[in-house]
């Protein structure tokens, strides 16, 4: 069995639809995503009306949550560096605006979403099995991976957040992230996503049109969009 999985979309319908072209030509047997889908673009409305129209399964992610739930952001943000707080004042007001536009029922539908996917060989979630706000990072040791992931029970552990590509394969277990479609964070700013063949993983690498996206972010009103179109265009994070 084959098994896609795409996660961090962060509002970017330009990025998911040249990785749904290329999902055309890699024809997996199963689609799954990641979590956060919405925030941190200019078509939060496009993407969520999109993947519920492609009816993925799917998990939720932190920005999600934040969606419906805000004092998750409040609780994360409670426990950062006094440095950190401009950030999640920038992320309030995107926040609010995505959160308007995408309106009550499509917040329901992200509160419905699960935590956990399980399709073996595959367990999928967005950060850790605990959070959709913590996860290890790419160059975390192998003994932190393992506590974090072999819970889950599978021999593939998927997640996303980081927004940073990599493989892993440790004893009985195999860790991957799958990086993100939107908002890359390792320098290469195409769009990233997994692709599983049986239990053998590919990260796929995915150009889409860059300008157009940007023009299209510069456009659509939301708030400090200038910031995420730099991140867009250097492949990395940067405070805003």
């Amino acid at each position: 069995m084959r098994i896609a999985i795409l996660s961090d979309i962060h509002g970017n319908l330009t990025a998911l639809e040249a990785v749904l072209a290329d999902l055309r030509r890699t024809s997996p047997d199963l689609i799954l995503h990641g979590g956060d889908l919405p925030h941190g673009g200019s078509r939060p409305v496009e993407i969520v009306d999109r993947i519920r129209e492609l009816g993925w399964q799917g998990v939720l992610g932190n920005t999600d949550e934040m969606l419906f739930a805000p004092e998750s952001l409040e609780d994360f943000a409670a426990r950062q560096s006094h440095e950190l707080q401009p950030l999640f004042g920038v992320i309030r007001e995107m926040a609010a605006w995505t959160r308007e536009a995408l309106g009550d029922e499509r917040l329901a539908w992200l509160r419905s979403l699960p935590r956990v996917q399980i399709h073996a060989p595959v367990a999928l979630v967005h950060a850790s099995p605990e959070t959709t706000w913590r996860a290890p990072l790419a160059a975390a040791s192998d003994a932190d991976l393992e506590s974090t992931y072999a819970r889950l029970g599978q021999p593939v552990a998927v997640y996303g957040h980081i927004h940073q590509p990599y493989i892993r394969g440790l004893t009985g277990l195999t860790v991957v992230n799958s990086g993100s479609v939107s908002l890359s964070y390792d320098g290469d700013s195409r769009a990233s996503y997994l692709l599983l063949d049986e239990s053998t993983p590919e990260i796929r690498r995915v150009e889409y049109d860059l300008d157009a996206e940007i023009d299209s972010l510069l456009a659509c009103g939301l708030p400090h969009a200038d910031w995420v179109a730099r991140m867009l265009m250097r492949g990395g994070f940067e405070m805003p």
